[in-house]
């Protein structure tokens, strides 16, 4: 079995476009491809995020028993930064929505955002490794 070196998530979005806007301008993505206006592949390290508009292409199309792709939830994806106050300083003062203020917990400090359609995204800012820790080897 071969793994690809890359990770793909996939997001129904209201509006691609704003999406674009928010993960290009806010959170240091690139984008890859924008075919139509249903869709767009965006690019941060090994990470592909896959935008669509509900009803837009196989992945924005509903299931059998009708249910429709819709944005929103609370899987998410996980974005390391360096330092964690001024990013979220920063996106406030953009007029981001955040679900939370920051939170500890025991491997760091994170905090909820969510994207123009209401998808969350966690910023995370790992803690000093415990002495109980093992370096990765």
């Amino acid at each position: 079995m071969t793994f690809m070196s890359k990770v793909s998530v996939r997001y129904i979005v209201a509006d691609v476009d704003a999406a674009i806007a928010f993960y290009t301008g806010r959170l240091g993505f690139q984008l890859e491809v924008h075919p139509a206006p249903g869709f767009a592949r965006l690019s941060r390290a090994s990470l592909l995020l896959l935008l669509n508009q509900p009803g837009a292409g196989g992945a924005g199309q509903a299931m059998p028993d009708g249910r429709a792709p819709a944005p929103g939830g609370w899987n998410r994806i996980q974005l390391e930064v360096d330092d964690l106050a001024a990013t979220v300083a920063k996106l406030k003062g953009e007029g981001c929505r955040f679900r939370s203020e920051i939170v500890i917990g025991n491997g760091g400090r994170q905090i909820v955002v969510d994207d123009p359609s209401g998808n969350p995204i966690e910023l995370f800012e790992p803690g000093s490794r415990s002495p109980r820790e093992k370096p990765a080897q």
